[in-house]
This record gives C-alpha cells, structure tokens and sequence, in this order.
C-alpha cells in the first residue's frame, strides 16, 4: 500500500505533512513516487489565499477522474481550508468521491480515521477547537539536513485580512522541555539547521504562568547544545519582536543572523486598517534596532499590494519602506479576499492596479537585491551545503545568503567557508575558502 501527500501552503504545513506521512508509515504505507501509483492520496490544504483553493479543487478534480479507474482509492483532504466554517460539508457535497475530511485540530487523530475509511466509512469530523497537542505524532522527516520543530500553535492577532486564527485557534505554547528535547534529539541525529514553527514565534511562552519561559530563554537554551548546528525561525510579528531577542540572537553563534519580519505595508493608514499594531516608524525602529547588534543581519519580509481602499500615496509609502530597509528577500502578495474577515467588507482596489503594483514592487525588490549582492563580493560566509549537482553544491549562510559554488566531492550536510567572487543578477558565485 502507498501514498501521495500534496502539501500546500506555509512551513506549518510543510511539517505537518511530515507527520501525516509519519503516521502513514507508522501503519504499514509506502512513499508513492506520484499520485497515479497510490492506494491513498492527502490533500494538505491552506485558505490564506483564493489561488491556493482554486489549485486544491483544481487538483480534486484530477485525482476524480483517478478514482474512476481506481475505485478503492482512498482520498482525503485536511488542513486549513477544511477547517473553514462550512467548507467540510461543501467539499463533500462538490466532491462526494472524499473518503475523508478533517481540520487542523484533530490531525493527530489521523490514524485512527484511516482504520475508519479502510474498513469502508467516511469520515467528516472537523473540531472547533481543541487544547490538546499532538505531541506523540511519529514524523517522517523530508530533509537529512533541516528540521522543523513546532513550539507552539494558533494566532491571537486577528489582522483583518488573515484568515488564520479562524482555522488555527488560539495560540497554545508547547511545554519548553518538550521543544529542548526535540532540538537535543534532532542534533543527535545529524541535523545541521532546525527551524522553530509558530504562527508569531515571539508570543511563545505568553499563555504560560511561568513568564520567565518567553521566546528570548528558549532561542538561548536551543543554542545551548553541544555540536554544529544553526537555529533559526519562522515567523516573527514585529509588535512583538523584543530588544531581549535581538540581543540573544547576537550573542549566540549558534542562532542564525537572519530574521523574517513581515511589515505588510508601509501605510500607516493601511497598517491600520489591517489591525498590525504598529506604525511604519516604529517598524523601522525595531529594524534600526536589529542592525545596531547585528550589522550584517540578513532581512526579509511579507507584502500585499492591493489591501483595500490601498491609494496610489498608500502604495508609494510602502515602496519607500521597501527602500528604506533593503531587504535580502521579500516575498510579495496580491491581496486576496478572504470571507470572514473584516477586509472583505472594505472597498476593494480593482485587479488590473493590484496587477501593476506588485509588478512595480517586484522590479523594486529586484534591483535592491541586485545591488546587495555586489556589496558581497569579496566578502566570506560560513554557508550550510544543502543541494550538489555533481559540479555545482548551494547553501545558505547564516544571515539567508545563497551561494552557489563548484565542488568536487558532495557537501550536503557540511558547514563550508565560501568566499564571494561574482554575481549574476542578485545571485551569488563564489569559491571554497581553504582553512
């Protein structure tokens, strides 16, 4: 017996699907190299935005024409979009060949729904919401490498475009030992980067009584480990971002000298209207900060272009912090309504000049990215190998700056010194620095 998962959207997900495929394992399955060889197929699903429903239903409709041919076949579908209020029941009524639908909060109950669905039951059971963390899950790794490690679950923000915190409840914090001992293990086992999960990392440990056990005391304790390793994370709301995590960061060599730090916009008035929380002023406040013990501090960030009522000053505003920060990566958005939300009652900016700004904005990233990837040059970064091609290995260093360089011998898995000779356009090209 084999499966298939098809994952989308955030890292979240990403290691979720590990744990599907965990417990997939754990009972007897087998990795299927594509969908048509496969006894089960899952649909990891994401709602943050309509194109990534669009490709999931999109992608059902393949996997119907598959069940024709293959009746026994098993499908299921989890994630955030069946966690949607009323979306189980439409993706049953539109797609009636579904064996099997569950939300995010009861994922860790998969192994008992696959009893239920091989026995020949179909299984709806979306939960509204659940304390209890799936801590026992088996988890079957993508990556020899990287590693995930989810410290804690669910937003309490509620920005009015963000469909999340409906789909993933409340932020529950995991038991610091829990996160260590996950860390310890992973080091023992060869991982050279893990990655700390959390819809804003920077709550952790806010639903704790303790407050001694915040997000800067466990970033200090990961890094405590014996061996070589990096520790970095995904994702930091900038409300939240503390002088004491920069600090730490700065401190430890073991923590990566990169922070994703999504602004969203540059508005004021539109960073309102999105309920973030801050100012574009004190935005870049915490990015002076960041800078001021880490110089050389690898930067990006998440923008949408188009948020409603979004004018043509609103939209300058945000090209000028754009500017004003520099960013090493920035990952761009169209504004997608989102039903259930707040921004989805605003006035809405037509497509076509949603269209032209992230075109406009994407060219801007564009050019910064190639101009600070000159001021590389010359310039040697300790980079963790994790792709080789027979003649060509790439990696990222510490501060998110992929390199590639040629290699004679395959250096996946190696921290290496590589030293910056060239760039093509806002890519880099450099050399093993010899010790």
């Amino acid at each position: 017996m084999k499966y298939y998962i098809h994952t989308y959207g955030c890292q979240m997900n990403v290691h979720e699907s590990e744990k599907l495929a965990g417990i997939l394992e754990e009972k007897g399955y087998l990795p299927a190299e594509k969908e048509n060889d496969a006894d089960i197929i899952v649909f990891n699903t994401c709602c943050v935005r309509e194109t990534a429903e669009t490709k999931i239903l999109g992608n059902l409709g393949i996997v119907k024409k598959l069940k024709e041919t293959k009746p026994d076949l098993k499908v299921c579908v989890c994630g955030c979009m069946a966690q949607k209020k009323g979306e189980a029941d439409r993706l049953k009524k539109r797609c009636p060949f579904i064996n099997l639908i569950f939300g995010t909060h009861n994922l860790y109950k998969f192994d008992q729904y696959l009893d239920e669905i091989m026995s020949g039951q179909n299984v709806i059971e979306v939960w509204n919401t659940d304390k209890t963390l799936p801590e026992k899950t088996p988890i079957k790794r993508s990556d020899s490498v990287n590693a995930w490690v989810n410290i804690m679950y669910g937003c309490n923000n509620f920005c009015s475009y963000c469909i999340v915190p409906y789909v993933r409840g409340r932020e529950i914090s995991r038991p610091e030992q829990d996160v260590l001992q996950d860390v310890k293990k992973l080091i023992s086992e060869g991982y050279k980067e893990i990655t700390l999960l959390g819809q804003n990392v920077n709550s952790y440990g806010n639903d704790f009584s303790d407050k001694s056990n915040h997000f800067a005391a466990l970033l200090e304790k990961c890094a405590s480990f014996e061996g070589d390793y990096k520790i970095r994370f995904m994702t930091s709301h900038p409300k939240d971002l503390s002088e004491e995590v920069v600090k730490t960061i700065a401190s430890c060599d073991k923590l990566a000298d990169f922070m994703h730090l999504p602004v969203q916009a540059g508005s004021d008035r539109i960073l309102s209207l999105m309920n973030r929380r801050y100012t574009s002023g004190q935005y870049l406040e915490k990015i002076d900060m960041i800078r001021s013990y880490i110089p050389d501090a690898g930067l990006s960030s998440d923008i949408m272009v188009g948020f409603p009522t979004e004018t043509e000053e609103d939209f300058s505003d945000t090209m000028n912090i754009v500017k004003k920060v520099g960013y090493n990566n920035l990952y761009t958005f169209i504004y997608s309504r989102r039903s259930g939300t707040p921004a989805d009652k605003m006035e809405q900016v037509e497509l076509a000049t949603k269209k032209r700004r992230i075109k406009e904005l994407i060219a801007l990233q564009f050019e910064i990215g190639c101009d600070l990837a000159k001021k590389c040059v010359g310039k040697t970064y300790r980079v963790l190998c994790d792709g080789y091609d027979g003649k060509t290995a790439s990696g990222k260093s510490s501060c998110e700056k992929a390199i590639y360089f040629p290699s004679d011998i395959n250096p996946v898995g190696k921290f290496v010194n590589v030293t910056v000779t060239h760039t093509k356009n806002n890519q880099l090209y450099g050399e093993i620095k010899n010790n």
